[in-house]
């Protein structure tokens, strides 16, 4: 590639980088970005929310099994001392 070449390729991104720059930077959007930030904040907040329900219910469930193995522990416990005692 010539140095005319470069200097033409160079000059135009350069042009559709100011461009795009203006663009980006208009009114409209900032709209935009505002709208989707607005979204983004609301999608957390919704997250937030079912990751809280989750954890929830699984310490529901946690504890019940913790009290289901309390009940077999001492039903166990009591099977064997009728056991021995019948021997």
């Amino acid at each position: 590639m010539t140095f005319g070449g470069k200097l033409a390729l160079f000059i135009g991104g350069t042009l559709f980088g100011s461009a795009g720059f203006k663009i980006l930077s208009s009114k409209d959007a900032r709209k935009v970005y505002t709208h989707v930030t607005a979204a983004a904040l609301r999608c957390q907040d919704e997250v937030m929310k079912q990751a809280d329900l989750i954890q929830e219910s699984c310490s529901d469930i946690y504890a019940d099994a913790k009290q289901i193995n309390a009940e077999r522990e001492k039903k166990a416990a009591a099977e064997m001392i009728e056991e021995s005692a019948q021997a």
